[in-house]
């Protein structure tokens, strides 16, 4: 009996010690000065996660922008060959221009 009312006083200078040291004018700016660094720490490394994830998502943007603009450049240039211009004239019914229809600017 006498063992667990040491133990008991022991525990409780432990906690008084503590609120002490917690409390205090010395103690006290140092532990919520600490407090306060963990919390920047952690936030600027959630922010750093963050923009980590905007940044990977604007470059999958970028990637799958430039595989459609090489679509369409293969497309622009299969409507633009030679032989689908002559087709589509054809279809219009135009023909070859005549000597005079042609008019150079210098």
């Amino acid at each position: 009996m006498a063992t667990m009312t040491r133990k008991a006083r022991g525990s409780q200078s432990l906690i008084d010690r503590t609120k002490a040291v917690f409390f205090s004018s010395r103690g006290f700016p140092i532990i919520l000065t600490f407090t306060v660094l963990a919390i920047l720490f952690v936030l600027f490394r959630m922010k750093g996660v963050e923009l980590d994830y905007q940044v990977n998502y604007i470059n999958k943007e970028i990637d799958e922008v430039s595989v459609e603009n090489k679509d369409l450049k293969a497309r622009k240039a299969r409507l633009m060959s030679v032989d689908k211009l002559r087709d589509m004239a054809k279809t219009h019914g135009l023909a070859q221009p005549r000597q005079n229809q042609i008019i150079v600017i210098p």
